[in-house]
């Protein structure tokens, strides 16, 4: 899942960022309104946290311009204008998909971007499976030959990419962007190291190939 935190506040900002790649989620900051509309339109966001308080162009402008999008990202409002009033504006005149007032429980936070992520306009199904490995990404839980797997939240979004794919390599930079963000040097070896890890935890090395220029695939 990719997500952007439009917020000006460097330190809010940087600590939100952080606890949501905790959660295997990649990451872009956004400082101001312009910028924010501008990695939209470079970038498919699936969430969007978006303060209203931004400088250059408000976060209320912000929210219309995606909203006009062929294929807008879900849009999070987050925001301290807490009554009521704001709360409907935000939602109905703006557009906004949810509506977050500060100071916020950063376990809601999480929530609230996990389920605005399911609301695609044809969501994936909830369980993947290739040859004997399960994922079921609402109780977050895989399992290989019926054995659960303990998994970190990056292995688990890798390995959710690789039963999405169904067998076709998927490239180390779509792994990069999807999984990672914009700050991974590409030519790391968090990718390798990851997917080595998960390896060993599926208990066989070749469940999962490595096409050389191609990318990470499933074997069955």
């Amino acid at each position: 899942m990719r997500v952007l935190v439009a917020e000006d506040h460097p330190v809010l900002a940087r600590t939100v960022a952080t606890g949501l790649r905790r959660q295997a989620m990649a990451v872009d900051i956004a400082a101001t309104g312009g910028q924010a509309e501008q990695m939209c339109l470079l970038t498919a966001y699936d969430v969007v946290i978006l303060d209203r308080d931004l400088p250059v162009m408000s976060g209320d402008e912000v929210c219309r311009r995606l909203s006009e999008l062929t294929d807008p990202p879900r849009i999070l409002m987050l925001t301290a204008a807490g009554e009521l009033t704001d709360k409907v504006y935000g939602l109905t005149a703006l557009g906004a998909d949810d509506y977050l007032t500060k100071p916020f429980d950063f376990t809601e936070l999480v929530a609230r971007v996990r389920a605005l992520s399911r609301r695609a306009p044809k969501p994936p199904s909830a369980t993947l499976s290739f040859g004997n490995i399960t994922l079921d990404e609402t109780r977050h839980e895989a399992s290989v030959a019926g054995r659960p797997l303990e998994l970190t939240p990056k292995e688990f979004a890798v390995l959710h990419l690789l039963l999405a794919a169904g067998g076709v390599p998927v490239p180390h930079d779509v792994l990069v962007r999807t999984v990672w963000d914009e700050h991974l040097d590409a030519r790391t070896s968090a990718v390798r190291a990851t997917v080595s890890r998960l390896r060993g935890k599926l208990g066989d090395s070749c469940l999962i190939a490595a096409d050389r220029g191609e990318g990470y695939r499933l074997c069955e």
